[in-house]
């Protein structure tokens, strides 16, 4: 009979041959990616796959934080690593030392990636990019000094616009921890805005030697930073991130040197044509004002000055004259429409009706209108046209010059 073993005794033996079998040890397994998962720790859980089986896998932090992209559900993908059994759940895994998509590398698989999601999040939109100064006096070169981009970029802009003053901000532009510096240096000169443009700029290279520039941690650095910029990285068919979010891309880092400022053998062509045209603007201005000047000093106002002012003293008469009869016939209107009025107003004056011979009777003070408001004996007051008589009712008569019968 076959002594018994317990669980662990059986689960680390068949480990302890799946860690001696040397073909165990380094494995390559491609397959499809499910069930990724990165733990609290850094540590990056998934499953591999394929039309008839699944083996798990485990990548702990140290390896996982190497990694230049994000693994992703139903990606494709090889990974390398050693196979052994996990003791705690009895089964067998794969311990993953490295994982690359399959089909292409995985820095340009980390690129496509970052380059996506920086896209959707608006980073590369033209609204955010500044215009660059179209004479600017003072340039920064983010670069390494040692490199031959600086001496470039430093050859061109002297050549081309020797006015420009040139500040050189040091940074190591491959290897870890580059992208960080040079994020470090943008943020600087943007606050500190000692400069009006920035020249990003580094020689061609490998992916890996450019990597620094694909990096999000300078993406957002160039992107937040308020100093406009150009990308001037590697050669020609080397596109970075950084071009994509920089105001402008150069091919090269000469060709951004040449992009950041203007050829001083443009500008002189161009102020001598400026000269030229300003001077032929000006003679034909001046030929003008001449051939005006021999007009106006052929008019007679200009050759006997008092001419003129004889033209405008009798100019002056006549005018007085016209006002001096104006006035006069406003005057004879106005006085004999005042007669018309002071005839009207006397006709309608109580005087003026005391002077044909009526008079006024008041009794009292108040005006007597009828002879039966009287009575025999009232002291009346008689207002003539001059003068006025107290009297005493004698007696009263009515319209027939009859005495009234009351007052008898």
């Amino acid at each position: 009979m076959t002594e018994s073993v317990t669980v662990s005794e059986l689960t680390f033996y068949l480990k302890s041959l799946l860690d001696s079998d040397d073909a165990l040890r380094s494995v390559v397994v491609r397959g499809e990616l499910s069930n990724v998962k990165k733990a609290s720790n850094g540590a990056l859980y998934f499953t591999m796959k394929d039309e008839k089986a699944t083996l798990s896998c485990v990548m702990f932090q140290r390896d996982a934080s190497r990694l230049r992209f994000l693994p992703t559900e139903g990606m494709q993908a090889v990974a390398f690593g050693s196979v052994s059994i996990y003791p705690k759940g009895g089964s067998y895994q794969l311990y993953t030392g490295a994982l690359e998509p399959l089909g292409v590398g995985a820095l340009y698989k980390a690129y496509e990636q970052l380059k996506e999601q920086l896209l959707k999040e608006g980073l590369f939109d033209a609204a955010h990019k500044l215009p660059l100064p179209r004479y600017p006096q003072k340039i920064a070169l983010v670069t390494s000094p040692s490199g031959a981009a600086v001496r470039d970029m430093i050859r061109v802009l002297k050549k081309r616009f020797p006015l420009a003053r040139i500040l050189v901000c040091p940074v190591p532009v491959q290897g870890e921890g580059a992208a960080a510096e040079i994020a470090k240096a943008l943020r600087f000169l943007s606050e500190k805005k000692p400069v009006e443009l920035i020249i990003l700029g580094r020689g061609g290279g490998s992916i890996e030697d450019l990597w620094a520039f694909n990096e999000e941690i300078l993406a957002r650095a160039i992107y937040d930073c308020r100093i406009p910029l150009i990308s001037a990285v590697g050669h020609e068919p080397d596109v970075t991130i950084s071009d994509f979010v920089a105001d402008l891309r150069a091919a090269t880092p000469s060709n951004g040197a040449e992009l950041a400022v203007p050829d001083q053998n443009e500008i002189r062509i161009r102020l001598k044509k400026l000269d030229s045209e300003l001077s032929a603007c000006v003679s034909s201005r001046i030929s003008r004002e001449k051939t005006r000047l021999g007009a106006l000093s052929s008019r007679r106002s200009l050759a006997t000055p008092l001419y003129r002012v004889n033209e405008k003293r009798m100019t002056l008469d006549h005018l007085d004259k016209d006002v001096n009869a104006a006035v006069a016939r406003i005057l004879s209107d106005r006085r004999s429409r005042f007669r018309r009025l002071a005839a009207a107003l006397d006709a309608y004056s109580p005087l003026g009706v005391l002077k044909r011979g009526y008079s006024i009777v008041t009794k009292e003070g108040l005006p007597l209108y009828r002879a039966s408001d009287a009575k025999r004996g009232d002291r009346l007051r008689i207002r003539l046209s001059e003068g006025s008589l107290d009297c005493r009712v004698e007696s009263i008569l009515s319209d027939g010059n009859h005495e009234s019968e009351g007052n008898k």
